[in-house]
């Protein structure tokens, strides 16, 4: 494998991998305080629709620094859209699939509904401004590991493994983080040391949803540089997988998205790979959504969940 096609391979890993990074650690925080969020694939969607209204609204005012603040808007209408999962299954108690379910339901529908309204067809132009490709200043003269992982690569891929370290650092060095992952432990016992279950368990689903909203935003900005009813298919499914392969930890689930994210990318670029030139088209395109499936079922029964996960707390019992 020659270094054009190598770099080219990190590149496109990157770009595919960092929409599930983002996705999965909002699933980690989620699930770390005992909401299982199967709704990451809908939280996506609405952050995707709102990331690309953004840039197409706003591209004019705001320049080349437009993606990064459509970024910002498609996490907080993730966060937005959150808040129903949240109400759901803190305050009224419903199943935790089953509110998920509806999120990712209800999330292309509403969405497809207003781009038709706002647009007057089923699908936005392309935004006039995406991520692009990224070369860091210094890092890139390096030899060889310059051209491999510094050059012409993907900035927010680099930003959402920032990310994964320090979402590390947040839950398992800081109060904050603590008091998160004893909420998904033992509820029971956080509340007899005043911890407020309800309140730690919205803020790890609000987190899912920013995070979640600001993976579907990249996603739509990198990838598919418009919005349609299938910018978003799968995503989240794989981000989910990626934290349970991950066993509910950031790094875990950053690696597991890398490596999802690599299968994304030889899907695209497999063709031009000696080992995989052969190798049928239509294989490579299911492999995305191949691996993660026996991935969960090699691993799932070796991967330990919060314990309280799932399990609806009433502060009365």
């Amino acid at each position: 494998m020659n270094l054009t096609i190598l770099t080219l391979l990190i590149s496109q890993m990157l770009i595919y991998s960092a929409p599930l990074i983002f996705t999965s650690l909002g699933g980690v925080f989620s699930e770390r305080a005992g909401i299982v969020n199967v709704g990451l694939e809908g939280i996506m969607v609405i952050g995707a629709f709102a990331g690309v209204v953004f840039n197409l609204e706003f591209a004019s005012t705001f320049g080349k620094v437009t993606p990064l603040l459509a970024v910002l808007v498609g996490g907080i209408a993730g966060l937005l859209f959150s808040i129903i999962h949240a109400a759901a299954t803190i305050n009224f108690r419903a199943d935790h699939v089953v509110s998920g379910t509806v999120l990712n339901l209800l999330a292309p529908a509403f969405s497809v509904f207003l781009v038709k309204v706002m647009y007057n067809k089923g699908q936005t132009d392309s935004i006039p401004q995406s991520f692009g490709k990224f070369s860091f200043p210094m890092l890139e003269k390096i030899p060889v590991i310059g051209d491999l992982f510094f050059k012409n690569t993907s900035l927010m891929g680099y930003v959402a493994i920032a990310m994964a370290f320090l979402s590390w650092f947040i839950l398992y060095k800081t109060k904050f983080g603590l008091r998160l992952r004893s909420v998904g432990e033992h509820p029971q016992a956080a509340d007899t040391l005043g911890i407020n279950v309800y309140a730690m368990r919205y803020a790890g689903v609000l987190i899912a949803g920013f995070l979640g909203g600001v993976g579907g935003a990249v996603s739509a900005q990198t990838v598919n540089i418009n919005f349609s009813a299938t910018t978003i298919v799968g995503s989240g499914f794989i981000a989910l997988a990626a934290v349970i392969f991950g066993k509910w930890n950031p790094i875990g689930a950053m690696l597991a998205s890398l490596f999802f994210g690599l299968s994304q990318s030889l899907a695209v670029i497999g063709g031009q790979l000696p080992g995989l030139s052969h190798v049928p088209n239509v294989y490579l395109q299911i492999a995305p959504y191949l691996l993660p499936v026996i991935a969960l079922a090699a691993f799932f029964g070796k991967a330990v969940a919060p314990k309280a996960d799932g399990v609806n707390y009433i502060k009365s019992k």
